[in-house]
């Protein structure tokens, strides 16, 4: 198909769901309206807009799946029966054909199958839009035999998805120009989002690169297990890795059964995400029930085994201490800190109120404080948090985007396992430790011992620095210069008077104690 009659496909189909009076919900040009009326006559519209627009994007293949299921996580632009809509939307993707992925293998590793591995299961243990995945054995280096998943790449993707990417990204600008809500919608941005996201999918590489970076964070907090990756069957279209073994998530009879400690599980779960959003601002984006397992075997009973790595987030310094400092304030129910970080962040313009944002925010969220869980919709909350950030003009941040998307994942894995777990008491130690960790005289000497070999170098150097500094500035600012050199020189004698008193004092000390060992023998 062209991409001409693709587009006209995609128009089709969304005049024949009502997609046109879903997004484009305010015309600049009245004509378009009957353009539209004309060329989807007889369509029915019974059905609630969501449930079209999910419908639509199934009926359009796997590219606009995935396009739904990362636009369900925009709640700050998706009206809530949308976004909650589009949540439901799965890869039920039919698996393609066994020897188009025999195919796929021994093109990327140049070798025929028998060649790579001992054996190899043809019938695919799952499918979903971007690949699917297949048992085999495989010979290591070493002449080890290891059980493992084999991820192959779904074919002819990269064409069928620049085409409709570039048609995506068409269609965004009509939106932009075409619609009175085009701004405030920003669809030529989140199409944007989805081309990054998308592109870093479809190389497999980069999600074992991501598995095995989880896999070193993880591995002292021994709650979660990650498959280790073979490096040496490792491809683009292709990656193998550890067979993990383990019992879905979703199957709790089965793990009640097994003598599992259910809310247990569920307080880890909670731990797992915390760790690794505060600690290593590297956390797995992408955990929905279909990707968590739990571990039976009698080493590792009752862990979580994590699967599918192609969607991570990562998060800078300051996104985790601006993070945690709003999670601490809401946690103490400090509504006016929460208002000033927001502020602070540049969030809201300047000149927004204080008093009337922290209102807004005390509205929203003190109704949910001291309820179990299941009392408990986060998305809820997110809700009317966006609906109240849309007043003051908030703009939520990018890099928040599937922070959110994971936060409300962790809200329905904790209904399911546990509807009592309170989610606030859970998460409020651990970040009150990591906020002692980041302020307190332990982060100073860390910093401090980090930075010492730097220092040490730079130091001795800073008289002839200035020296030559001077050597080349105007005379009217050698003066100054000056001074801060005999400043620095003071400063030197006073850091020399303290290391030599420190070290006169540590020997004296540790000839006291020789004397006094003398003494006792």
């Amino acid at each position: 198909m062209s991409r001409f009659y693709r587009g006209i496909y995609i128009v089709w189909i969304a005049l024949r769901y009502g997609l046109d009076e879903l997004v484009l919900t305010s015309f600049q040009k009245p004509w378009l309206r009957v353009v539209a009326r004309v060329v989807s006559v007889g369509r029915n519209l019974d059905a609630p807009r969501g449930q079209r627009l999910r419908e639509a994007l199934e009926r359009l293949g796997p590219i606009f799946v995935k396009f739904g299921q990362v636009l369900s996580t925009r709640r700050d632009l998706l009206p809530p029966d949308i976004a909650d809509e589009l949540a439901f939307l799965q890869d039920r993707v039919p698996p393609f054909p066994s020897a188009v992925a025999v195919a796929t293998i021994e093109r990327a590793f140049r070798r025929p199958l028998a060649d790579i591995f001992v054996q190899f299961d043809e019938t695919p243990v799952a499918s979903a839009s971007i690949a699917q995945v297949h048992f085999a054995t495989v010979r290591m280096r070493d002449g080890q035999v290891r059980e493992a998943a084999v991820k192959v790449l779904r074919p002819g993707m990269r064409g069928v998805m620049e085409k409709d990417l570039a048609l995506m990204a068409m269609m965004a600008g009509w939106v932009d120009s075409l619609s009175t809500d085009g701004k405030r919608l920003k669809p030529r941005e989140v199409v944007a989002e989805f081309d990054k996201y998308l592109h870093d999918e479809l190389d497999l590489v980069r999600e074992a690169a991501n598995a095995a970076q989880l896999r070193r964070n993880m591995e002292k907090l021994e709650k979660v297990l990650i498959p280790e990756m073979f490096w040496d069957f490792c491809h683009p279209e292709v990656i193998v890795m550890e067979r993990m073994k383990g019992v879905p998530i979703a199957q709790l009879e089965r793990l009640r059964a097994a003598g599992v400690d259910i809310p247990t599980l569920a307080r880890d779960g909670v731990t797992i995400f915390f760790t690794q959003v505060f600690r290593d601002g590297f956390f797995h984006a992408d955990m929905h029930p279909g990707n968590i397992q739990v571990s039976l075997a009698p080493e590792t009973f009752g862990r979580y085994i994590s699967l599918d790595f192609g969607i991570v987030g990562t998060l800078t310094e300051s996104d985790k201490e601006y993070l945690a400092q709003n999670f601490v304030a809401f946690f103490r129910r400090d509504y006016k800190r929460v208002a000033e970080l927001h502020l602070e962040s540049g969030w809201v313009p300047v000149g927004t109120r204080i008093d009337e944002l922290e209102a807004a925010i005390r509205t929203v969220c003190e109704p949910y404080f001291d309820r179990p869980l299941k009392e408990i919709s986060l998305g809820m909350v997110l809700m009317r948090l966006f609906q109240t950030s849309r007043r003051f003009h908030v703009e939520i941040q990018p890099q928040l985007v599937l922070l959110q998307k994971t936060l409300l994942n962790i809200e329905g894995l904790g209904r399911q396992l546990d509807p009592e777990l309170d989610l606030w008491a859970t998460a409020k130690p651990f970040l009150e430790k990591w906020m002692i960790d980041q302020v307190g005289p332990k982060r100073l000497f860390a910093q401090l011992r980090a930075e010492a070999p730097r220092y040490a170098k730079l130091l001795p150097q800073l008289p002839r620095l200035l020296h030559e500094f001077l050597e080349h500035r105007p005379a009217d600012n050698r003066r100054e210069l000056l001074e801060l050199l005999r400043a620095q020189k003071r400063q030197n004698r006073v850091l020399q008077g303290f290391v030599y008193g420190g070290m006169g004092f540590v020997l004296g000390l540790a000839a006291m104690l020789a004397g006094m060992r003398l003494n006792l023998f």
